[in-house]
């Protein structure tokens, strides 16, 4: 049997979506959150606002759209069969995240405005922040079923070291993060949460 569309439903040209999606980031990057406009990016995407209003209601909404696909998509969900290595994978994501050429001209403008706007720091937390916290807990979930991870162990703080030195180091500090660091990073976290059999 075939399914159709609903008579008068919108059909999202995927073509579209990526342009829309490439000049967003491109020019969250050059101008920030502030200065950006449904209509700057319709005009550098090479389609009409009605594009952009037809898949988000607000500049708000289409840039928390735009920059969780980006950034839930480079979270890493590493499974090697091993705490460690899935550890080191992930920091190593993060690193790379944090490190990409627009990513990491957007994201203290993403801080900052956030701190000013409670829809955007929301959106920001639903949409990016829980997906990629997600990801990180099936981590330490699996590890605990192989009997890698102590009964007590304190869960959200390694998944606060999981993200929050190299966020730190990275971000705050401008301070590169190199393989030692990233070890250091792992280390630590595996020694908190380790049972003693492990």
């Amino acid at each position: 049997m075939i399914r159709r569309s609903p008579s008068g439903a919108a059909v999202l040209n995927a073509d579209t979506t990526e342009s829309i999606n490439r000049a967003a980031i491109e020019m969250l990057a050059e101008v920030g959150i502030g200065r950006l406009s449904m209509e700057a990016v319709a005009k550098r995407a090479g389609v009409g606002k009605s594009a952009l209003y037809r898949r988000w209601p607000s500049k708000t909404a289409m840039t928390i759209a735009v920059l969780s696909e980006f950034s839930v998509e480079l979270a890493a969900t590493p499974d090697t069969g091993s705490l460690r290595a899935d550890i080191r994978e992930s920091v190593e994501a993060l690193r790379l995240w944090l490190d990409h050429p627009l990513f990491s001209r957007i994201l203290p403008d993403l801080v900052a405005e956030s701190g000013r706007d409670p829809e955007l720091a929301e959106l920001h937390t639903r949409m990016i922040g829980v997906p990629r916290r997600e990801r990180a807990a099936a981590i330490f979930a699996r590890a605990r079923e192989r009997g890698e991870v102590a009964d007590d162990a304190d869960i959200e703080l390694a998944m606060d070291l999981l993200a929050g030195p190299v966020y730190w180091r990275s971000a705050v500090r401008a301070q590169r993060v190199d393989g030692a660091y990233l070890d250091a990073v792992t280390d630590a976290i595996v020694t908190l949460v380790a049972s003693p059999e492990s």
